[in-house]
């Protein structure tokens, strides 16, 4: 029977689960690069939050077979689950219960969430829905389109207030371009300095029009060979006019020369799905986010 082991400490995680994480890095960006993030911001003095905790189920030889987290990023407690073995999951909500952890969200590969979302509403008599079916797409031989009119650039130090609007704005837009409500417990407010120090690491990127800014493409830094881009936003004004495209196509060239490619879609914006595809993205595997709602 495998084993289920909740860790609290970001290193010890990554220790006993990074060979797992190494050999399906795409799959496993989401997980690789918060630990990572986690263990940077523990190393500047940053305090963890003690609702954190990580996931390792290990076969019987002690090897690990799955994974997954409990992350804040807000007050609402979302967990992260990529493919769990089926025997686990009962075992995994149970244990959940008994350590008082809060769930008001469950992301991660499918069928592994569909099965615990279910193990959780049965045990909290709470029900369950998908609020956003997701996929994530890796980039095969990059085909970019006709460039569009301006230039890919960093943005500048005046420009930071603008662009954390845009970040802050991110979520709600794009459930809006989904078909959904946007939840509250989505909207987040990105500070400055939160976007001075992506600056910095080089990790944030306008498409500026007549050197106005009209588009924002980002990226999260490499972990195990892989970089996902995101967030991509076009301010509704400006939509229309291929800026995401040529973004995302200048970003995926520069990172592709160091990394793998990957970033996610929302399955109900038939717009990004296709213009992913024209680039040259593949879809790797479908990922479902489940709101649980109390009864």
């Amino acid at each position: 029977m495998p084993q289920l082991h909740l860790i609290t400490d970001p290193r010890e995680f990554l220790e006993r689960a990074g060979d797992l994480l190494a050999s399906r890095p795409v799959v496993s960006t989401v997980l690789s690069t918060t630990v990572r993030r986690k263990i940077r911001d523990a190393e500047r003095g940053v305090e963890p939050d003690e609702r954190d905790w990580w996931l390792v189920v290990t076969d019987d030889d002690a090897s690990p077979i799955g994974v997954g987290m409990g992350q804040p990023p807000d007050a609402m407690r979302r967990i992260f689950l990529l493919d769990l073995p089926a025997e686990v999951i009962d075992p995994l909500a149970d244990l959940l219960l008994q350590r008082g952890s809060r769930v008001d969200w469950v992301n991660g590969a499918r069928p592994t969430v569909d099965r615990f979302a279910a193990a959780w509403a049965q045990r909290t008599h709470s029900r369950t829905e998908i609020d956003t079916h997701t996929r994530l797409f890796e980039l095969g031989t990059l085909t970019p389109g006709p460039p569009s009119p301006g230039r890919l650039r960093e943005p500048r130090p005046e420009e930071y207030e603008l662009v954390a609007a845009w970040l802050s704005r991110f979520q709600t837009e794009a459930a809006v371009q989904g078909g959904r409500e946007p939840d509250a417990g989505a909207a987040a407010v990105v500070p400055v300095e939160e976007v001075a120090d992506r600056v910095d690491d080089h990790r944030l990127w306008v498409w500026a029009d007549q050197d106005q800014p009209v588009h924002l493409t980002g990226f999260q830094p490499p972990s195990f060979g892989v970089a996902r881009i995101g967030p991509v936003y076009t301010p509704p004004q400006f939509r229309g006019h291929g800026y995401a495209a040529s973004a995302v196509a200048q970003v995926s060239q520069r990172l592709q020369g160091e990394a793998r490619v990957c970033l996610f879609t929302d399955q109900a914006n038939p717009v990004s799905n296709a213009l992913y595809e024209r680039l040259g993205y593949r879809a790797v595997v479908d990922m479902a986010n489940h709101r649980v709602i109390p009864q």
